[in-house]
């Protein structure tokens, strides 16, 4: 049960992380303000992400933490990336002992363990970073433990904790509260334990109504949390003496001593790291001589996996962002914008190209509450917005925020799925009336065809009646589970040719899960194209968790 609710969850944790990414990049200062810390986590976790989908589909909690281990320290980048990944290390490790179900003091346990793997990695901890928001949520933990907390309560305390903790960088690390921000590592941290946390309770919003510890006006560490978040561009600020973010794995070709190769990176510069366990490792360092790094390590084993990052010229890349941004909200509001909600980083890139203002990460099984909307509303430099739910389960929270707006005129086109929001935006006529283009919208929604092939996690039946397995392959055609069977590929066939069959169309447009290969994807598609040869098909990487294919058929 552990073991599949870490392999459900994981993924819609990483897409919230995913879409957050940009705003955690402008929160980075520390330890260079290079503006890269929401990028890296993201990378990071997608690495885990990609090892759990390969797993087989029974493995337990020896093969999840292995999986979480490997990914997240071949995927590591950069400082936060390998802090983060020895944080889900020691998790990982600390559940493989967990009992079914788990208790409160099985989640302490684990926090305890990556406290310790976390603070050993790193050689000078600071105060006011993601390891003192850890230490904190473990500290948390620890007191549930002791109260015999059930699990919900536990896992809810820890999320109150974390926000709580991420508001009080700013009073912990001086170059925070120089730059008005809280700590960008923290941040993105705590965003992926609340989206992990609603997802294994299976909420349809995140936790929003606890009390703060720090002094702010309002009842919500969340909220708490992001008053602190008032970015601005500081350009007085220097940095680090070193200009260059070196990381590479490293594959040890005898035993060496890791205490004296920590020794050496830091005499190359700051930010030294050497994680991991012979013979492979994770090296990063920020120096100015990654030249001489390499070949220090070369003298032990291979180095392979590169990246060097110029530091100078990407805080300068953050700080044309931040002016960017503040010139642009000081801009008079246009007319119309529009919020729209998506699971993947591939249908965000897709929703923005077709002029989407601000879009929200949610999904089947992580869906955004009436909070998320209306911050994502208020994002939106406009007049009127209109919010595309793309989800029947988010429809509700998408009328509450329209309803609960004041300053702006706000609307819903009702899109169940991505296809159909694709649909509504290339109904857009910039002149038509508010009311008329909603309208028009909801017409050209509802001519869209779509169908979703995902797996089945419990036993249940299709529309027909035929038994669904835990682990079947379903081909779900507009909400009706009409396909089962093993194989992704030819049920999304079964499902695209009984569409076909019962009224043909012109076009089909295909979104690839980021459990599909780009190899795989392009198969599939010579199959499609084989067996409808008049079908105009216009294919897409999605990216979205949980569903391998999407697609839709006009």
């Amino acid at each position: 049960m552990i073991a599949k609710t870490i392999r459900t969850c994981f993924p819609i944790a990483v897409a919230a992380v995913a879409e957050k990414a940009e705003e955690i990049n402008k929160l980075n200062v520390f330890p260079v303000p290079d503006g890269d810390t929401g990028t890296n986590m993201s990378l990071t976790l997608q690495s885990v992400v990609k090892e759990l989908a390969a797993l087989p589909v029974d493995a337990d909690m020896d093969g999840i933490a292995g999986a979480i281990t490997h990914g997240s320290l071949m995927g590591a980048r950069g400082n936060s990336g390998v802090i983060t990944s020895q944080i889900l290390r020691g998790v990982a490790e600390g559940l493989r002992e967990a009992g079914e179900p788990i208790s409160s003091a099985d989640i302490a346990s684990a926090f305890r363990r990556a406290v310790k793997v976390a603070f050993q990695a790193v050689r000078k901890p600071i105060e006011g970073t993601i390891l003192t928001v850890l230490r904190d949520v473990s500290t948390k933990a620890d007191e549930c433990e002791k109260r015999r907390m059930s699990v919900e309560e536990t896992l809810d305390a820890l999320v109150v904790e974390a926000y709580q903790s991420v508001a009080r960088t700013p009073d912990l690390l001086p170059v925070l509260k120089e730059n008005g921000v809280v700590d960008s590592g923290a941040f993105g941290f705590a965003i992926f334990l609340e989206n992990f946390v609603a997802a294994a309770l299976g909420r349809t919003s995140k936790v929003e109504n606890f009390s703060a510890t720090f002094e702010a006006d309002t009842n919500s560490a969340k909220a708490g949390a992001l008053d602190r978040v008032k970015i601005e561009a500081n350009d007085d600020w220097e940095g680090s003496e070193f200009r260059y973010c070196n990381e590479f794995l490293f594959k040890a070709e005898k035993p060496f001593d890791e205490d004296e190769a920590l020794k050496f990176l830091g005499s190359m510069g700051d930010c030294e790291l050497l994680v991991g366990a012979y013979p492979d490792y994770k090296v990063h360092v920020h120096s100015n001589t990654p030249n001489l790094v390499l070949e220090h390590m070369l003298q032990f084993g291979q180095v392979y996996e590169v990246f060097i990052h110029n530091m100078d010229l990407e805080v300068a890349e953050r700080t044309a962002k931040i002016h960017a941004d503040q010139e642009a909200s000081a801009e008079p509001a246009k007319p119309l914008g529009f919020v729209a909600v998506a699971a993947g980083s591939g249908e965000a890139e897709i929703l923005e190209s077709l002029g989407v203002d601000v879009v929200v990460s949610g999904g089947q099984t992580m869906n955004p509450s009436t909070a998320d909307l209306l911050e994502a509303v208020s994002r939106v430099n406009a007049e009127s917005v209109i919010i595309l739910p793309n989800n029947g389960n988010i429809r509700m929270a998408a009328e509450a925020a329209a309803s609960a707006c004041e300053d702006k005129h706000v609307y819903v086109v009702p899109t169940k799925t991505v296809p159909q929001a694709f649909s509504a935006l290339f109904a857009v006529m910039p002149d038509m009336p508010v009311e008329d283009l909603v309208e028009a919208m909801t017409e050209a929604k509802a001519s869209v065809r779509d169908g979703e092939v995902t797996r089945a996690v419990r036993d249940s039946q299709a529309s027909d009646g035929t038994p669904i397995h835990d682990g079947d392959v379903m081909g779900i055609i507009c909400d009706s589970i009409d396909i089962v069977g093993s194989d992704v590929h030819q049920v999304t066939l079964d499902c695209i040719n009984r569409m076909m069959d019962e009224e043909e169309g012109d076009a089909l447009t295909i979104l690839a899960g980021q459990d599909m290969s780009d190899e795989d994807f392009e198969k599939l598609i010579e199959a499609i194209e084989e067996a409808q040869p008049d079908l105009e098909i216009d294919a897409h990487r999605g990216e979205q968790p949980l569903y391998p294919v999407i697609f839709s058929i006009e």
